[in-house]
């Protein structure tokens, strides 16, 4: 999200100056790639780049490929064959031994639904949404429709694609997407011809509620927000929950500990980190936390600490059940060896991100598997229309 964030901000700015401007997409990656589909980067007419498609090394033909859109109009399918000796001459092999699809479209600012637009409409509010790009895998002249369908909570918002049967389809597997919060890729025969749909489910930003406003809880609200995500702040203390010592926060309350949870929409991107040094102030948000569905509440402090308010909690009749234990992580963070405030942010933000992203964070060099998964998928093909 933060992506995305960045790429309207200088599309924005691009705008105001009259600059044009085009997106690239990776939709589609076969084997292995520094990116993967959904990365974004903005292009603007004079070479600025925001975002980022691989590790440096396909952005250079990238924006040579993008001014060539803006100038026809017309979005473009561009193939980059790292596992090919002659793309590796052309200077874009990244050793990364896979294929690299990718989608350049125009930005057009009169048009309501392009795909700027759309990407606005993600980031307005804290929702999932799916995203489709329609694209020609086996005809690169074809006219690739790039971004065609925006599905957001109870709305969808089309563009048309030149084939009523085909929009029809897409818009159904979209709104599947959305309800099983999963990506899809996706081919479709149509009237003779045949597109791909990259159908991309977009989560929204990680929420971070950092409850406690001491020194060491000022470097966990400064990375989270170098992250992109959103972070809350919520202590009793006046003069230490103040705007002037987290001035990255997205919000900081001075708040009684139960008045926080009615303060903070809860999400299943919404995580909290609980380090007031206040035993019975971080107690009593527990206690509220443990009757909500929260993926992530990290517990300051050693061990001992969390089991005697887990047995000050079923004295009071108070059970968790072994679900709701499981969100807890208390000592929280990552074995880093961290001992100042930097390390122990590092190791705390570092343990968010793996249990969002469902990982051990074990270090790369001990894991059996590969960073992404290799097993490649077959694409499904549906027939539309007679």
């Amino acid at each position: 999200m933060k992506e995305i964030q960045a790429i309207i901000q200088a599309f924005e700015a691009a705008d105001k100056q009259g600059r044009q401007t085009a997106l690239a997409t990776v939709v589609h990656v076969q084997g292995s790639s520094y990116r993967r589909p959904g990365a974004r980067m903005l292009i603007t007419q004079d070479g600025q780049l925001t975002g980022a498609i691989s590790g440096g090394c396909l952005e250079g033909d990238a924006l040579r490929k993008a001014l060539l859109v803006m100038e026809r109009q017309q979005p473009m399918l561009v193939t980059y064959d790292t596992t090919d000796e002659d793309d590796a001459k052309l200077g874009v092999g990244l050793g990364c031994e896979g294929i690299i699809h990718i989608v350049i479209e125009p930005i057009l600012p009169g048009q309501p639904d392009n795909p700027i637009q759309l990407l606005k409409s993600i980031s307005a509010q804290r929702q999932h949404a799916v995203l489709v790009m329609l694209f020609s895998l086996n005809d690169r002249r074809e006219v690739q429709p790039g971004t065609c369908l925006l599905q957001l909570p109870g709305q969808t918002i089309t563009a048309r694609v030149g084939n009523e049967a085909l929009q029809q389809a897409i818009t159904t597997d979209a709104k599947t997407a959305f309800i099983n919060q999963v990506s899809a890729t996706k081919t479709y025969l149509a009237e003779g011809k045949q597109f791909t749909a990259f159908i991309e489910l977009i989560k929204p930003a990680v929420s971070v509620v950092i409850i406690g406003a001491g020194n060491d809880a000022m470097p966990v609200a400064q990375m989270a927000n170098l992250l992109g995500w959103q972070v809350t702040v919520a202590d009793g203390r006046p003069a230490y929950a103040t705007a002037a010592r987290f001035p990255t926060a997205n919000q900081v309350l001075v708040t009684k500990p139960d008045q926080v949870i009615g303060q903070v929409a809860i999400d299943a991107q919404t995580v909290f980190v609980l380090m007031t040094h206040n035993y019975n102030y971080d107690l009593k948000v527990l206690r509220q936390l443990l009757g909500q569905r929260v993926t992530y509440i990290g517990m300051l402090g050693p061990r001992k600490k969390l089991v005697r308010m887990l047995d000050e909690l079923k004295a009071e009749g108070i059970e968790p059940t072994a679900e709701q234990l499981a969100s807890v992580y208390g000592p929280v963070g990552l074995n880093l060896g961290a001992e100042n405030a930097e390390e122990i942010a590092l190791s705390i933000v570092a343990e968010i991100k793996a249990i969002i992203a469902g990982r051990s964070g074990e270090s790369l060099r001990n894991s059996v598997d590969t960073i992404h998964p290799r097993v490649e998928k077959e694409i499904e093909e549906v027939k539309v229309g007679s």
